[in-house]
C-alpha cells in the first residue's frame, strides 16, 4: 500500500516539469493520478503509467469544471504558471493581465471547482505552487512573477483558515530555481543577454548556495508529503523548498 493508496489527485501542467514528476511521484505512491495540461503531445509520455491524462485550459471555466468532475480529487496540485522577467519599469499591462490570470485566478477557478466535492466528502489536501520569488525574497527581474506568486501565498491561506474545521488543508510550496525544459529556455534567453547560454547558467547556479538547481523530483517528494496523511496537521503554510537560496 503507497502513502496515497484511495486518493484521487488531480494535476494541472503536467506535462512536464514539477507537475510531471509530481503526477508520477503520486501514481507511484499508489494515488489515481489525473493529470492534465493544455498541450496534448505534452501528456503523451505519462499516459499509460498508471495515469489519466486529458487536456484541461485553466484560464477556461467550463475546461476546469469538466475536468474536475472527471476527477473528483481529493487532491488538487495546481502547477501552471508563467514567468515573465523584468523590472517595474518594464511591466507591460498584458504581462500583468496575463500572469494574474494564469498564475493566481486560475487556482481561484480550479478551487472553486473541486471544494464542494471535497466538503461533501469530508477532507480534501489543495496544493498550490508558489514560489521563493515572492513574499519570501525578492527575485531580480521578477516583478510580475514575484506578484503573483506572493498573491498565491495569501490564497493559500485565506482558503486554509475558510475550511480548516471542515477538513480541508491548503498548502503551497515555494521553490527555488528547478530544472526543467521552462527553465532552460529562460536559461537560453538570458543568455542572449548576457553572451552565452554557459554565462546565463552560471548566473542561474551562483544564486544557489548549494551550488545547483534542484531537481523537479524533490519538489514533487514535498508534493507527495503534503498530499498524504502525513501531513494531516499541516495547512496554511508556504513550504520553502529553494536549497537555501532565502535563507
Amino acid at each position: 500500500m503507497g502513502r496515497l493508496s484511495g486518493k484521487r489527485a488531480l494535476v494541472t501542467a503536467a506535462g512536464q516539469g514539477i507537475g510531471r514528476a509530481s503526477a508520477l511521484a503520486m501514481a507511484e505512491e499508489g494515488a489515481e493520478v489525473f493529470a492534465t495540461d493544455v498541450d496534448a503531445k505534452a501528456l503523451a509520455e505519462i499516459a499509460g503509467q498508471g495515469i489519466e491524462t486529458f487536456v484541461l485550459d485553466v484560464r477556461d471555466e467550463a475546461s476546469v469544471a469538466d475536468g474536475v468532475i472527471r476527477a473528483a480529487p481529493d487532491v488538487l496540485f495546481n502547477c501552471a504558471g508563467f514567468v515573465h522577467h523584468g523590472s517595474v519599469l518594464e511591466a507591460k499591462d498584458e504581462e500583468w493581465e496575463f500572469a494574474f490570470e494564469l498564475n493566481v485566478r486560475s487556482m481561484m477557478r480550479t478551487i472553486q471547482a473541486a471544494l464542494p466535492g471535497m466538503l461533501e466528502r469530508g477532507g480534501g489536501s489543495i496544493i498550490n505552487m508558489s514560489s521563493a520569488a515572492s513574499s519570501v525574497i525578492g527575485a531580480p527581474n521578477r516583478f510580475i512573477y514575484g506578484t503573483t506568486k506572493a498573491a498565491v501565498i495569501g490564497l493559500t491561506k485565506s482558503v486554509a483558515v475558510d475550511f480548516i474545521d471542515k477538513g480541508i488543508r491548503c498548502n503551497c510550496i515555494c521553490p527555488g530555481t528547478v530544472e526543467s525544459p521552462s527553465w532552460h529556455d529562460r536559461v537560453k534567453a538570458l543568455g542572449e543577454q548576457v553572451g552565452s547560454y554557459e554565462e546565463a547558467l552560471r548566473q542561474f547556479v551562483a544564486r544557489q548556495p548549494m551550488g545547483r538547481v534542484a531537481k523537479a523530483e524533490e519538489i514533487a517528494a514535498l508534493v507527495v508529503y503534503l498530499a498524504s496523511d502525513e501531513s494531516a496537521f499541516t495547512t496554511g503554510q508556504p513550504h520553502i523548498i529553494d536549497g537555501g537560496w532565502s535563507g
